[in-house]
């Protein structure tokens, strides 16, 4: 996500900070970059100019010329006016005074929307509520069938009704009984997932704005897939015109999306982005925060993002309890190695999680190797430490040759990667020893630091 804008970005930013002194000429030589990168990364031209012509407005004042750090004073405008953009404050969902809230989702056909209605009713079970999902896509059976494989997996509520002819009286039947539903069952939100359409029609705009009337949801989302870059902005205004949206959902922003999309269809249509879709996982739905966002653009990481994951998965006490044991040096297991690459894995991919570090300084080189992170490396680990037994686990120095081959075979394997992983482990194992020292806290209270 936004890597090539990143990078592009990145480039405009090393000659401002190679300045001593900055001019007019100098602000408008990294303007034009800036431009050029984000027209690549498909924002909308209206967007970019606008952009622009703020950045250089605020660039070349007098306090900016005449700073001590001119480049990052630039820097820290274009960062501002990017947060500006994208909206500041991070939008919250509305919740009706009288449940059900109803949340209509709204897009086009293929865009994610039915997969995006179930991580929504998963985030909203995250956040205490009990959601009721229902499909109105009466003229694609396979579209409520899909809804209802979604509702089991995230083991949400659904109501299913029943279908007669394929018109709108059939979908308004239905989105009365599914609130009923809601309301008998102590279901507190009402998810309706609309039908789509391969491109806007009067059919589909007519159908929306007769839900919009019946149910008087809450929340109007439209989804967008993010790898249609203006398709999406066009198509969002579009419905906005039509519906007064309340908030968007961009999907697959975990593939190429050049980020285009994000930066143009808040400004487009008026309305924020809500959450962004950042995975196939039902739980990889993240609520949309524009200055982290833009922290990520800029190369500074988004570690807010990184702890907030890592609160949700990593069971603390357990972490707590393993910390100790391998300070102690002794009691760090190979079964310990295999429940931590577990808590990792639950983050999400390492690619992920390492792009949320900062590009620049001491993190950089991180960043580069998170292109030639292996993701099946950590299963073909885990799947080495299965194969040994809970003896091996706890006592590694007993496995021979013979019980290597035995591993490698088990694990699918090649004895060579057993060797290294152990050979991995035990020096892993003498760091944490090595930590768990007074000798080292001493030694580490001593380091003078940089600046100090």
């Amino acid at each position: 996500m936004f890597e090539n804008l990143q990078e592009k970005l990145q480039r405009a930013f090393k000659s401002l900070r190679g300045q001593a002194r900055l001019t007019e000429e100098n602000i408008d030589e990294a303007l034009r970059e800036i431009r050029l990168a984000l027209l690549e990364a498909d924002v909308n031209f209206k967007v970019v100019k606008q952009l622009i012509d703020q950045i250089r407005a605020k660039a070349v004042g007098q306090e900016v010329l005449t700073a001590l750090s001119p480049g990052e004073q630039v820097i820290k405008i274009v960062r501002d006016e990017l947060v500006d953009l994208l909206g500041k404050d991070t939008a919250r969902m509305k919740f009706a005074s009288q449940p059900p809230t109803v949340v209509l989702m709204a897009g086009l056909q293929g865009s994610g929307k039915t997969t995006t209605s179930g991580k929504l009713a998963n985030w909203f079970k995250v956040g205490g509520h009990r959601p009721l999902l229902v499909s109105v896509d009466v003229y694609r059976p396979a579209a409520r069938e899909q809804l209802k494989v979604v509702a089991q997996a995230v083991k949400s509520h659904i109501y299913e009704g029943t279908v007669g002819e394929a018109n709108t009286a059939t979908v308004e039947r239905l989105v009365k009984e599914a609130r009923r539903e809601a309301v008998v069952s102590g279901c507190d939100v009402l998810i309706v997932d609309t039908a789509g359409r391969l491109h806007i029609d009067d059919q589909l705009m007519d159908e929306m704005q007769s839900l919009k009337k019946l149910l008087n949801p809450s929340e109007i989302l439209f989804v967008a897939d993010a790898m249609t870059g203006q398709d999406a902005v066009r198509s969002a205004e579009e419905f906005h015109k039509k519906l007064s949206l309340t908030g968007v959902i961009l999907t697959k922003m975990d593939g190429d999306a050049r980020g285009g999309a994000a930066l143009s269809i808040r400004q487009v249509t008026g309305q924020p982005i809500k959450f962004i879709g950042v995975g196939e996982k039902y739980d990889a739905l993240e609520p949309f925060h524009p200055d982290r966002i833009v922290s990520r653009i800029l190369g500074m990481g988004d570690i807010l993002s990184l702890i907030e994951r890592a609160e949700q998965q990593i069971d603390k006490k357990k972490a707590q309890e393993m910390a100790t044991r391998a300070l102690t040096g002794d009691g760090f297991s190979l079964e310990d190695f295999r429940d931590q690459l577990r808590q990792v894995k639950k983050m999400g991919s390492m690619k992920s999680l390492m792009g949320m570090l900062p590009s620049i300084g001491p993190f950089s080189g991180l960043q580069k190797a998170a292109d030639n992170v292996d993701e099946g490396q950590i299963n073909r680990v885990e799947a080495i430490i299965n194969s040994m037994t809970t003896h091996e686990r706890n006592h590694h120095e007993v496995i021979n040759g013979s019980r290597r081959k035995r591993i490698a075979r088990g694990s699918g394997t090649s004895v060579q990667e057993v060797n290294n992983l152990l050979r991995q482990y035990v020096q892993m194992k003498k760091m944490f020893k090595q930590m768990g020292k007074p000798s080292f806290a001493r030694r580490l209270a001593g380091m003078k630091l940089p600046g100090m």
